[in-house]
């Protein structure tokens, strides 16, 4: 009976490591691939991304204008009305731990609901931020949205307390 136990690799996945400075027949011998001389030559002798010899580099020439808002970017985790619909059944609470647990939302990101597809349930929300248009759907349903202040806010800053 014949096995097909006879795996192997397709053709140019395993190649041979290129051995360099091992003689002039090899075809990379003497200075091994490198060219003659310089910078690049030497053993460390490599320049970072935008280097230009020496001079003073385009990035560095330039000024620096403007005001970039990007720090203080707020991210959200948007989590539709559609998908909790399926994910939950009438009269349950919805918050972050629920959502987590559900895969409805992964990271720390404060979650926000918005009123994308149909939404027939009557849930509890304990969300960072609902639309309007959501918040409409939930209460349209009997259930009502509570807007919770993520978590990083309501921690109490660290040091010394007065009273």
């Amino acid at each position: 009976m014949a096995h097909s136990f006879d795996l192997h690799a397709p053709p140019g996945a395993n190649k041979r490591k290129r051995r360099v400075g091992r003689g002039q027949g090899s075809g990379r011998g003497t200075t091994s691939g490198r060219g003659n001389k310089g910078q690049q030559a030497r053993s460390g002798g490599k320049t970072y991304v935008g280097f230009e010899g020496g001079q003073m580099p385009l990035y560095r020439r330039l000024a620096r204008r403007g005001f970039s808002n990007a720090p203080f970017k707020k991210e959200w985790q948007i989590v539709n009305l559609c998908d909790i619909e399926k994910h939950y059944t009438a009269g349950e609470t919805v918050d972050a731990v629920s959502l987590y647990k559900k895969g409805l939302a992964k990271g720390n990101a404060p979650i926000k609901v918005l009123a994308k597809g149909d939404f027939t349930k009557n849930l509890i929300f304990k969300v960072a931020a609902a639309s309007a248009s959501a918040k409409e759907k939930i209460e349209k349903n009997g259930g009502s949205a509570e807007i919770t202040p993520p978590l990083g806010k309501a921690r109490p800053k660290k040091g010394k307390t007065n009273g």
